[in-house]
Order: C-alpha cells, then sequence, then structure tokens
C-alpha cells in the first residue's frame, strides 16, 4: 500500500501549503498502520479561509436558486461517478466494511444531495406575511463553519455542506482528523463542479487547534458541529461571545422499547443488528433495549444467539460482517465500559472483552451484550459508541416510557410492538427528535436532529436548508 500524501488544504479555490508544516498520520483501523499524511491547520489557515469565504459570501448570498440548483446537479453526476473511490476512502479512513460502505455509507451522500436539491426548488425565500402586511424574506446566514465526525463521514459532510449551499452561504469545513480521506475526495468533486473559489474551503485539524479557532472566530456567523455532546458544549463555548448561531447534532444513548406483542425473532434480530451495525458507532443507534417482562428471558436467549453468529473481518473482504472500531483510543473506552459492566454485576450474555479470535491487529471489538441490567449503570448512561447493548426488564408500558426519558440524551428512539395504537401513543410519550417503530427507516427528507442534550437544530432535506437560513421581515 503506499502512502497517500494530502497535506494540502482547499481555500479560495485552490489547493494550498498549510501556514506551518503539521504532519498527521491517518491509521487504517484494521491493521494499525498509516495509510495517509495530512496537516493539521492552525487559527492562521482558519483566518485565511474565512477570509476567502467573506468575499465569496458577497457574489453567492445573491445567486438565483437555478445556479445553486444547477451547482448541486452537477455534484450528484461528479459524486455518482466517484462512488466507488468514496467507498474505498471509507474503508479505510474508519474501517467500514466494503459492502456496508458500498450500500450504507457512500449511498448517503446522493441521498443528501438529491434530498437538498428538492427543498431548494420548492422553498419560497419571499412571502407575504400572515396578514399580508409585511414581505418575509429567507437570507444565507453568512460564513458557516462545519465541524463533521469520522462515523458517517461523508453522511455528516453532505448533510452540512449541500443545504449550506443551497442557502447561498459560504463555508470553512473540518472535517475529522482521523477519517479526513472521504471530505479530500468530496473537496475534487465540489471543485470539479465548479463550486466558485471561496465559496467552500477545507481546513484539515484538530479540535483545539482548528475547531476552537472556527468556533470563536468573529468572521464566522454559524457553527454546524456533530460529534460527542462533550466537544458541543466547548462549540457553543467558544462561540458564546460572538453571538453566532450554534446548531448541534451530539450523542446518543437511544432507547428501544420491546413489548410482548411483537414478533419477537424479527423485532429482537432487529434490535440487535442495528445496535452492532457499523461497530456500534453510530450517534442514533438504538443501545439500550427495554424487554415487557413476560419475554424478558426468551428475547435473552435469542439476542445472544444473534450476537454471537455476527462475524467481525477484515473490511476489505465482501460481505455483512462488522469492522474495527476507529481507533485504538475508542477500543480502550469501549474496553473499560465492558469491564465496568461486568464490575457493575450485568450478566454477560455475548462478547465480553478482549478482541475476537484471530484479530489480534486491528481495533476489532467482540459483539457483547448485556442483560439484567439497570438504567441507573455505567454502561445504562454512558454512550459506548460501540457494538455493545444492554438489555433492561420492564413491567408497563408507563415503566417503559419513563426508564426511557430517563436519560442526558434524546436524540431517538425505538419501539417495536405489534399494535398501531400503542406504537402512536408510545412514540408521542418519548423525548427524542427521531421514532423509529418495528425497523422502519426513514427517507432522506425526515428531520434529524435531538432533544435535550442530543442537541438543538434539525437537519435533512428542508429542515437543514431551513438551519442555514436569516429571517428578514420588510414592512411599509
Amino acid at each position: 500500500m503506499h502512502m497517500i500524501e494530502k497535506r494540502q488544504f482547499y481555500i479560495d479555490g485552490q489547493w494550498v501549503e498549510p501556514i506551518e508544516p503539521n504532519d498527521m498520520k491517518v491509521i487504517n483501523p484494521a491493521t494499525e498502520k498509516a495509510i495517509a499524511i495530512i496537516s493539521l491547520g492552525c487559527a492562521a489557515d482558519v483566518d485565511k479561509s474565512v477570509k476567502a469565504a467573506a468575499a465569496a459570501f458577497e457574489t453567492w448570498a445573491e445567486t438565483s436558486v437555478e445556479v445553486r440548483a444547477a451547482l448541486l446537479e452537477r455534484i450528484i453526476q461528479l459524486y455518482e461517478r466517484r462512488t466507488a473511490e468514496m467507498d474505498d476512502a471509507i474503508r479505510l479512513e474508519m474501517g467500514a466494511p466494503i459492502t456496508f460502505a458500498r450500500e450504507q455509507q457512500t449511498p448517503s451522500g446522493t441521498g443528501h444531495l438529491r434530498a437538498t436539491l428538492e427543498a431548494l426548488r420548492a422553498h419560497q425565500f419571499e412571502r407575504p406575511s400572515p396578514r399580508g402586511g409585511s414581505l418575509l424574506r429567507d437570507e444565507p446566514i453568512g460564513v458557516c463553519g462545519l465541524i463533521t465526525p469520522w462515523n458517517w463521514p461523508i453522511n455528516q459532510i453532505v448533510a452540512k455542506v449541500a443545504p449550506a449551499l443551497a442557502a447561498g452561504c459560504t463555508m470553512v469545513l473540518k472535517p475529522s482528523e482521523i477519517a479526513p480521506l472521504s471530505a479530500l475526495l468530496f473537496t475534487e468533486i465540489l471543485d470539479e463542479a465548479g463550486c466558485p473559489a471561496g465559496v467552500f474551503n477545507l481546513v484539515n485539524g484538530d479540535g483545539p487547534g482548528v475547531g476552537a479557532a472556527m468556533s470563536a472566530h468573529p468572521g464566522i456567523d454559524m457553527m454546524s458541529f456533530t460529534g460527542s455532546t462533550r466537544a458541543g458544549v466547548s462549540v457553543t463555548q467558544n462561540a458564546a461571545p460572538t453571538v453566532k448561531r450554534v446548531a448541534l447534532e451530539l450523542g446518543g444513548k437511544s432507547a428501544n422499547l420491546l413489548f410482548a406483542d411483537a414478533d419477537l425473532e424479527t423485532a429482537v434480530r432487529f434490535s440487535v443488528e442495528s445496535c452492532i451495525s457499523n461497530s456500534g458507532q453510530s450517534c442514533d443507534a438504538p443501545t439500550r433495549l427495554f424487554v415487557e417482562r413476560d419475554v424478558y428471558e426468551e428475547a435473552i436467549a435469542f439476542a445472544g444467539k444473534i450476537a454471537n453468529s455476527i462475524k467481525v473481518g477484515d473490511p476489505s473482504r465482501e460481505g455483512y460482517h462488522i469492522g474495527p472500531v476507529i481507533s485504538e483510543l475508542q477500543y480502550e473506552r469501549i474496553q473499560g465500559h465492558i469491564e465496568r459492566g461486568i464490575a457493575d454485576g450485568a450478566r454477560l450474555v455475548a462478547g465480553g472483552p478482549g478482541k475476537p479470535e484471530g484479530y489480534e491487529t486491528g481495533y476489532y471489538v467482540k459483539p457483547t451484550i448485556f442483560a439484567d441490567v439497570t438504567n441507573q449503570m455505567s454502561i445504562a448512561r454512558n454512550e459506548i459508541f460501540g457494538p455493545v447493548l444492554v438489555i433492561i426488564p420492564f413491567e408497563t408500558e408507563e415503566d417503559a416510557i419513563k426508564m426511557a426519558n430517563d436519560t442526558a440524551y434524546g436524540l431517538a428512539a425505538y419501539i417495536q410492538t405489534g399494535d398501531a395504537l400503542r406504537a402512536k401513543r408510545v412514540g408521542r410519550k418519548l423525548r427524542a427528535g427521531s421514532i423509529y417503530i418495528n425497523g422502519e427507516s426513514p427517507d432522506w427528507d425526515v428531520p434529524f436532529g435531538g432533544y435535550k442534550q442530543s442537541g438543538n437544530g434539525r437537519e435533512f432535506g428542508q429542515f437543514g436548508l431551513e438551519d442555514f437560513l436569516e429571517l428578514k421581515a420588510i414592512t411599509g
């Protein structure tokens, strides 16, 4: 494998050298070997990109819907031409199995681009006020700072870049420094699509070096951040003195309520597989499974069997196995959570500490299931971000709702039931931004975002577009 060298940033329509050289190796989590070298930027690189974005905003903000729609169309065309390269970038940088990258990770980019294009064409940028006496006008908020994570890298990048472009904003993107390859490839696509100079800028870097400089920058009008709740708090604190808008999509510890009237095998299979998918590295994963007492032991036995049948394997092999977790740091954190669960007296049903047999190299974690968990245990309170499911029994519907809502988070919640009325009733009571019933998955135009410490604002489709707009009233 030759080393990929990507030390440059993309500023004002050009690939440029960082102001100060600061090399960082990108590690393939399946091999633990470096696959690429990037540069980490600093506050001066942020300044340079904000200047470019501010200059470009004057003209880009004034472009017509047609011009912005045409750019999105060209981006879609070029993105679809380069999907195989995108699959590969995501596999290398974050260990997504190639089949999963091809079927789930990469297509999310197309999904967001198309939904944003539809939203842009349908949006009324000018309309009369409700009583007709004034004109209401939506305008782009300005220069936006976008910070994206490593777990669904292109999904999160496109979910911010596409609506920002559509709204008429200009932007600076800081992708995750540990999974930057998909962002660099997407930047090539934007460049080739003819995105005007300065409208989109990319600076690689870490949170303390580049993220903090962006959040505090007086020339940035809005920060859109996806990542951990801890980092989201820091973005908000850094942004406060300049009173910029802050949109956050943060952590989760999503409840999954399994009632005795559900089709048990289907419900348990869905519950285990969707928690462990992407090696458990999804912020809205159903990680707390509440099971009605009547079917509790039966559900546990079945969950153990499914977890034991899930294969862990090399991301470069085709097939439906899970890959490694992203890094040694994450691996160690997840091991700590598993050991804490055992120490706290939870019943280990499948998996457990250490690496799966035959996978001494690579940050592989065994699909792990705990039963007899209480909602107060550390493994039920904290976001583990690995392939670990906790199972908690409940007696009544009221108890289930109360325990489901007893969390600092509120990103998603899941319901498994054979009773349509119950599904609606319970769904209304759960304090979370997205409710998924019986394994249904939403389309790309459905709002995504959280209650409580899972964040502020909504992404995807028209809701994502609205996040990047300011509302002006013109009277007289």
